[in-house]
């Protein structure tokens, strides 16, 4: 099944706004990237659409959509399941100005997923369904009577361009009666890229992500979180190839019975390659599936 832009988007909202007929109350996702330790409760479902941009590399045009589609459900107050269906759209040309990827000339179309074999000459364009993830987190202590909050999350990805294996650490404090959250994950990933022609891929993964988020208005939050991205070309976070920092805002509102999350991050300066990694790093930006800009919409309805 093959998706342009165009029809991901559409997919993507009437997804939402069929979903929106038969609903009661909303939970909230505050944050864009960070999992926080709110979850359903027993016995809930809720259904969350995301629709992620990852837009700009070192030259030309780097377009790429993600959109994941995810149920969740609480099994009990503190233990929460979910799975997910994704689907994306890449658009690239003449994106990689970093000589070891273009050798003479100035600029060629690369990073994740182009294959090996394609023309660097020409633009790049791809799309579908890109496959299925599960998710389970489990709460050990409540941000709401304990100071600190802790939980574990766990998720399998089979894909058309990637598997992987997901875990995280969950941390999350409230403050001011609730109104203040500050959040962390510490996310550890085994991943197994794909490309055609150039086999399976081994990589891994360490970012640490912090946030903030104030709910200055009964409706509205509004903070910000950053990302500290490490990326390692063997599994078990073996040879580091990548160093990177993302830092933006996110704003929220919560009505009744919906809630929409908005995010932004852009990718600083001062970011570097090393060892077998260097192809993908120009301008002190670092690229293969990475932008300077990554934004994301979150929307959210229960479903009883």
């Amino acid at each position: 099944m093959k998706f342009n832009l165009k029809k991901l988007l559409a997919f993507t909202c009437f997804i939402a706004a069929a979903i929106h007929f038969s609903l009661a109350h909303a939970g909230e996702g505050t944050f864009g990237w960070i999992y926080t330790l709110d979850l359903q409760p027993k016995g809930s479902i809720e259904f969350e659409q995301r629709l992620q941009l990852n837009k700009q590399q070192a030259s030309g045009s780097y377009n790429a959509w993600l959109s994941r589609t995810e149920l969740e459900y609480g099994v009990t107050n503190d233990f929460q399941i979910a799975g997910y269906l994704n689907a994306y759209y890449v658009n690239a040309n003449q994106n990689y100005t970093n000589p070891e990827a273009c050798g003479d000339a100035a600029t060629c179309t690369g990073g994740q997923p182009v294959p090996e074999g394609h023309n660097p000459a020409a633009p790049f364009r791809k799309s579908g369904v890109e496959g299925g993830s599960l998710e389970a987190i489990y709460r050990i202590t409540n941000p709401v009577t304990s100071p600190v909050g802790v939980g574990l999350y766990l998720e399998p990805t089979l894909g058309r361009n990637k598997n992987e294996i997901e875990a995280r650490l969950l941390l999350q404090s409230n403050f001011i009666d609730d109104r203040l959250v500050v959040a962390g994950n510490v996310v550890v990933a085994n991943e197994q890229l794909k490309f055609v022609g150039n086999g399976n891929v081994p990589e891994s993964m360490l970012d640490f992500l912090v946030g903030a988020s104030y709910r200055f208005a009964p409706k509205w939050s509004a903070g910000v979180e950053a990302r500290f991205h490490n990326d390692y070309s063997s599994y078990n976070l073996q040879n580091q190839v990548q160093k990177a920092t993302f830092v933006g805002p996110n704003v929220h509102y919560a009505a009744k019975d919906w809630w929409i999350t908005g995010a932004w991050r852009y990718q600083l300066k001062g970011n570097t390659c090393m060892g077998d990694g260097t192809a993908e790093c120009s301008n002190a930006r670092v690229w293969d599936s990475h932008s300077v800009n990554e934004f994301i919409v979150k929307v959210g309805f229960p479903l009883n």
